[in-house]
Protein backbone atom coordinates (compact mmCIF):
# COMPACT_ATOMS: atom_id res chain seq x y z
CA UNK A 1 0.00 0.00 0.00
CA UNK A 2 2.64 2.64 -1.12
CA UNK A 3 1.23 5.94 -1.84
CA UNK A 4 2.78 8.22 -4.40
CA UNK A 5 3.50 11.58 -2.54
CA UNK A 6 2.35 14.16 -5.00
CA UNK A 7 3.37 17.54 -5.74
CA UNK A 8 0.38 18.65 -4.37
CA UNK A 9 0.57 16.98 -1.62
CA UNK A 10 4.02 18.49 -0.83
CA UNK A 11 2.41 22.36 -1.36
CA UNK A 12 -0.50 21.61 0.98
CA UNK A 13 2.03 20.15 3.40
CA UNK A 14 4.34 23.23 3.22
CA UNK A 15 1.57 25.94 3.66
CA UNK A 16 -0.34 24.17 6.83
CA UNK A 17 3.42 23.96 8.33
CA UNK A 18 3.60 27.99 8.03
CA UNK A 19 -0.09 28.44 9.65
CA UNK A 20 0.63 26.17 12.69
CA UNK A 21 4.15 27.27 13.02
CA UNK A 22 2.18 30.30 14.38
CA UNK A 23 -1.18 31.96 15.44
CA UNK A 24 -0.48 35.00 13.26
CA UNK A 25 1.06 33.11 10.02
CA UNK A 26 -2.57 33.07 9.12
CA UNK A 27 -3.39 36.11 8.64
CA UNK A 28 -0.63 36.95 6.44
CA UNK A 29 -1.52 34.75 3.88
CA UNK A 30 -2.27 36.40 0.83
CA UNK A 31 -5.72 35.38 -1.02
CA UNK A 32 -3.64 33.59 -3.61
CA UNK A 33 -1.78 31.21 -0.72
CA UNK A 34 -5.64 31.10 1.03
CA UNK A 35 -7.48 30.18 -2.10
CA UNK A 36 -4.28 27.57 -3.03
CA UNK A 37 -4.85 26.04 0.69
CA UNK A 38 -8.37 25.68 0.32
CA UNK A 39 -8.20 23.91 -3.01
CA UNK A 40 -5.46 21.50 -2.02
CA UNK A 41 -7.63 20.76 1.66
CA UNK A 42 -10.76 19.86 -0.19
CA UNK A 43 -9.36 17.54 -2.48
CA UNK A 44 -7.35 15.59 0.25
CA UNK A 45 -10.42 12.91 1.24
CA UNK A 46 -10.30 12.10 5.34
CA UNK A 47 -13.28 10.50 5.74
CA UNK A 48 -11.54 7.65 7.43
CA UNK A 49 -10.37 9.58 10.17
CA UNK A 50 -13.32 11.23 12.01
CA UNK A 51 -10.68 13.63 14.07
CA UNK A 52 -9.04 14.65 10.65
CA UNK A 53 -12.46 15.08 8.88
CA UNK A 54 -13.57 17.13 11.67
CA UNK A 55 -10.28 19.16 11.03
CA UNK A 56 -10.54 19.47 7.90
CA UNK A 57 -13.93 21.26 8.11
CA UNK A 58 -12.66 23.39 10.74
CA UNK A 59 -9.95 24.76 8.46
CA UNK A 60 -11.95 25.24 5.80
CA UNK A 61 -14.62 27.75 7.68
CA UNK A 62 -11.25 29.62 8.55
CA UNK A 63 -10.21 30.02 5.41
CA UNK A 64 -14.06 31.27 3.93
CA UNK A 65 -13.92 33.73 6.89
CA UNK A 66 -10.93 35.09 6.43
CA UNK A 67 -11.08 35.29 2.14
CA UNK A 68 -14.10 36.71 2.89
CA UNK A 69 -12.32 39.45 5.13
CA UNK A 70 -9.67 40.46 2.78
CA UNK A 71 -11.96 40.57 -0.42
CA UNK A 72 -14.88 42.95 1.42
CA UNK A 73 -11.95 44.90 2.96
CA UNK A 74 -12.85 44.01 6.43
CA UNK A 75 -9.03 42.97 7.34
CA UNK A 76 -8.07 43.16 10.66
CA UNK A 77 -3.94 42.50 10.51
Amino acid sequence: MSEKITPEDRERVALLRLITNSKHEFNKLSIRQLTRLQELVEKKDYSHNKKAHKSKMKLLGKINVRLYELTEGRSII
